[in-house]
């Protein structure tokens, strides 16, 4: 244990972005790209299912806040790592460093069990058909979205307070492009375990339980889909599940290769940690809206009429 008149009182961590220089250029210039691209294929999502009343639906209404998810996503990471990678280090204010622990926390917490009732929803809709209108409404969704968001903000409150009670005696400098509470407790000289229960506790709840889910609600959907006779009902069903499941591996991967691997034995250096961190970040944020565009029918047909003016019929001369 270290002593505690050794440690130091620390008001600001500094960022070190651990990326070779001859890579830094790269990285920067992706990442710029991929946050426009996300900003853009986002809003413009919204703006699609918000101008259309055709698609104030429940599985519209879960595309639309996942969209604004993968917003808060991009804007709470990527302009800080810019700006990390533009400086070669970054001092970060105490309380700003907790509160983009918090948020980034939450908002991932929130896309797993998005993406579990987006699981449901489809479930509910392909086994179930005649009971979805009454079981899946508008109402009942925004219901549970609210329910989940405060459950989720409720289940961290106790990581700004656990971060607040960190001492530490060596060193304020974080490794990292962002502010990640397993690497405060790291740098730390607190030994105490109790401070890495959450990180277990959330990664159990929040990820490898959804997921669980997913993959049944999947898995019944797909043995569904193949006692549907006409090969029409086969083609959407397996079309509907195929975008979700691209959604869903986009935010799992990187996460299993952020916190899963390392925790199994597999090491990285620092530098390959954060490229993992950083395009498993930010690239599902720029993909989703991508994939929904282009694979959800309805959504693809409403962008085409925003942007391409329908021809005009010609005006017959008398």
């Amino acid at each position: 244990m270290k002593m505690k008149n050794a440690t130091i009182t620390v008001s600001e961590f500094i960022l070190q972005c651990a990326i070779e220089s001859n890579q830094k250029t790269i990285m920067i210039s992706a990442l710029a790209f991929i946050y426009f691209i996300s900003m853009f294929g986002n809003l413009l999502v919204i703006l699609v299912i918000i101008l259309n009343p055709q698609l104030h639906a429940p599985m519209y209404i879960y595309i639309g806040t996942l969209a604004v998810i993968d917003l808060a996503n991009g804007s709470i990471l990527i302009p800080k790592m810019l700006s990390v990678l533009l400086l070669s280090s970054s001092v970060v204010p105490y309380a700003a460093c907790v509160l983009q622990i918090f948020l980034l926390l939450h908002v991932e917490e929130m896309e797993s069990l998005l993406l579990t009732l987006m699981a449901f929803d489809r479930y509910i809709a392909v086994v179930y058909p005649l009971q979805y209108p009454l079981a899946i409404t508008n109402k009942k969704v925004v219901i549970s979205l609210l329910v989940l968001n405060i459950f989720a903000i409720c289940f961290k409150l106790h990581i700004p307070v656990f971060a607040s009670e960190l001492s530490f005696c060596h060193t304020n400098i974080l490794p990292f492009c962002f502010c990640d509470y397993t690497t405060l407790v790291q740098v730390s000289c607190t030994d105490d375990p109790k401070y890495l229960i959450p990180m277990i506790t959330g990664a159990v709840v929040y990820a490898v339980s959804p997921l669980v889910l997913i993959l049944l609600s999947y898995s019944r959907i797909a043995i569904e889909a193949l006692r549907v006779n006409s090969a029409g009902g086969k083609s959407k069903v397996f079309s509907t599940c195929v975008t979700h499941l691209l959604v869903v591996g986009l935010f799992y991967l990187p996460l299993a290769m952020f916190y899963i691997l390392p925790g199994a034995g597999v090491t990285f250096t620092r530098e390959t940690y954060n490229v993992i961190f950083i395009l498993g970040n930010a690239v599902p944020s720029m993909m989703n809206p991508i994939i929904y565009s282009f694979r959800n029918q309805e959504i693809n047909k409403r962008i085409h009429t925003l942007f391409i003016r329908r021809r005009s019929t010609p005006i017959r001369r008398k």
